[in-house]
């Protein structure tokens, strides 16, 4: 097809102010429907955007995507970047948006990316070199792509998205089914919607959403929300049981490092994919590469997280291919929730942590050291207040409130309906006699004793303020299963009891003098984990429903707690 020129438009001028970007320096013309034959025939479709005027060979940022290229795709990353004298070439993943093939997530980005990638560098608009940039799915197409680039890309940039993408989906060994869900209605829907808001639940889809993670057996939640099976859904469910590797080929943790471009990340401290990322950035510097991370106060997708993106990549992708200046400051820039600041630190995590350990008391309290027998005698009490129980049922499980999610609601949110659960444990603390800055992942020490040998864990760490208002900062999650018992951390003790080693989400987080620290345990979040139903069935085929009584130890030979990084000199807001 023959390119269009396009004409400056109204949403062009909207879009720059509402993202505050750099002027345009032209204008963008865009070819549509441009085919890429893969290796084994099939067809991909592409639509290639430009700056107005340009006749020599240039380089390219390719973007590969399900979600249309059409709509705020194509304006957002096409046009937006053309005007800045880019060329992007936006290609539709098999089997989604005129895209020949079957669309079966995460297994064919691999192969394609690299057979697309062979056919843009041949392509006389060419001048060989490409970038990649995108968030979420289009950042695990360049995962896919990266690490494996002969000659490697000139940069690329990986928002809101981890090497290790589906186990974002399976967070601890416990299915992630609202994340999973959420996602399946959306790619299940999009092409059905207006291009311009394909990928956008509305409130009856999120209704719907929660009445069919209720529902059981889960499998065929997908259709109860779309009307229609929806590929992923079907493998989530089909393939989440210990000792399974069909999600090997999506996961890309194992990549020779070295051979990455440089990078540059934008996410938030809501964001599903930050402790991947975070892991990911460390992993990326210690290979030599050139990195740098902004994390923010979003969830994952809200619009100041979309404009962060944006700005991002134009100047990154204006450094590294148009000779533009370099970013300034630290590679890594975090914000420090409930302040107005922003910190930066040479590299994550940061050096010069101190860790504040918190032991479980009797009583619900949190200190520094484990209560011991002795203790215990001096006080009246019995050795069972060493001890603290609650039992977790299916068929009413623990809810969530807040937390990092693939969609709002999340963030912080009161959690007093939770805490008042006969089926929750909370440990508070004194009140802080100064401000603690808390910066990094914390971590959670658990020992239990479980009834049935098949369990959650669920721990969260909140912040309780003056009013005694408690909400969440961090949490984790791990699933015990006999058929994973191999791992050092969860080999039972000669009194049956199990230690449990959680890695909570990062942060960073400004607790308040005067508040207090809580620590909650349960054995669920529902609906953002599946209930544990205690039987060891496949999560998605699962009907029956099994009680659990647990018992968290917390003495001195089962020191249960967590060790929470903190930093210490914290400067006033704003410094």
């Amino acid at each position: 097809m023959s390119p269009r020129n396009r004409r400056p438009s109204l949403l062009s001028t909207i879009t720059d102010k509402a993202l505050a970007l750099p002027p345009a320096t032209t204008e963008a013309r865009v070819t549509r429907d441009l085919a890429v034959p893969m290796a084994d025939g099939v067809v991909l479709l592409g639509d290639l955007h430009q700056p107005v005027g340009q006749v020599a060979a240039g380089p390219v940022v390719l973007i590969r995507l399900p979600y249309g290229r059409a709509g705020l795709s194509g304006h957002l990353h096409g046009r937006t970047l053309a005007r800045r004298g880019l060329q992007v070439f936006i290609q539709s993943t098999r089997g989604t948006f005129g895209s020949g093939g079957h669309f079966r997530p995460m297994t064919a980005e691999h192969d394609d990316g690299l057979v697309t990638l062979a056919w843009v560098r041949e392509q006389p608009w060419c001048d060989g070199r490409v970038a990649t940039i995108g968030g979420s799915y289009y950042g695990h197409t360049q995962w896919a792509l990266a690490p494996y680039a002969d000659p490697p890309l000139e940069c690329s940039s990986l928002h809101v998205t981890a090497s290790r993408f589906t186990a974002t989906f399976y967070e601890g060994g416990a299915p992630s089914i609202r994340q999973a869900l959420g996602w399946s209605a959306n790619i299940g829907l999009q092409e059905r919607r207006n291009p311009l808001t394909g990928l956008l639940a509305t409130p009856l889809d999120n209704r719907k959403i929660d009445r069919a993670l209720r529902r059981l057996p889960l499998q065929a939640a997908d259709a109860v929300v779309t009307g229609a099976p929806v590929e992923f859904w079907r493998d989530f469910v089909a393939h989440g049981e210990p000792g399974d590797g069909f999600w090997q080929v999506a996961n890309h943790d194992e990549a020779d490092l070295t051979r990455m471009p440089p990078v540059t990340m934008v996410s938030g401290w809501w964001d599903l994919f930050i402790r991947d990322q975070l892991h990911d950035y460390a992993a990326l510097r210690a290979a030599g590469i050139d990195a740098r991370i902004r994390v923010g106060p979003w969830i994952h997708g809200e619009p100041a997280e979309m404009k962060a993106i944006v700005q991002s990549d134009i100047e990154w992708l204006g450094h590294h291919l148009l000779g533009g200046p370099a970013p300034q400051g630290a590679p890594v820039q975090v914000t420090l929730l409930g302040t107005d600041t922003w910190l930066e630190f040479e590299s994550w995590p940061p050096p010069g942590l101190e860790d504040l350990t918190l032991h479980l008391l009797p009583r619900g309290g949190l200190g520094d050291a484990p209560a011991s027998g002795g203790d215990a005698r001096a006080t009246g009490e019995v050795a069972s207040a060493l001890t603290s129980s609650f039992t977790y049922d299916p068929v009413d499980p623990t809810p969530t409130a807040g937390g990092p999610l693939l969609s709002p609601p999340g963030k912080q949110a009161d959690q007093s309906a939770i805490e008042s659960r006969s089926d929750v444990l909370v440990f508070t603390g004194q009140p802080l006699p100064a401000d603690l800055d808390i910066v990094g992942s914390t971590r959670a020490q658990v020992h239990i004793r479980s009834e049935l040998p098949f369990a959650d864990v669920h721990v969260r760490l909140c912040d309780v303020d003056e009013k005694g208002v408690s909400r969440n900062i961090v949490d984790g999650i791990r699933r015990v299963d006999p058929r994973t018992m191999e791992a050092p951390d969860l080999m039972p003790a000669d009194d049956g009891s199990v230690r449990i080693d959680l890695e909570l989400f990062p942060t960073a987080y400004r607790v308040r003098q005067g508040h207090r620290l809580r620590v909650q345990i349960a054995g669920g979040a529902f609906p953002r984990f599946a209930r544990n139903h205690g039987t060891g069935e496949p999560f998605g085929t699962a009907t029956a429903l099994r009680r659990n009584r647990i018992e968290i130890l917390h003495d001195e030979s089962h020191p249960s707690g967590v060790v929470i990084p903190t930093r210490q000199g914290a400067a006033p807001d704003g410094g």
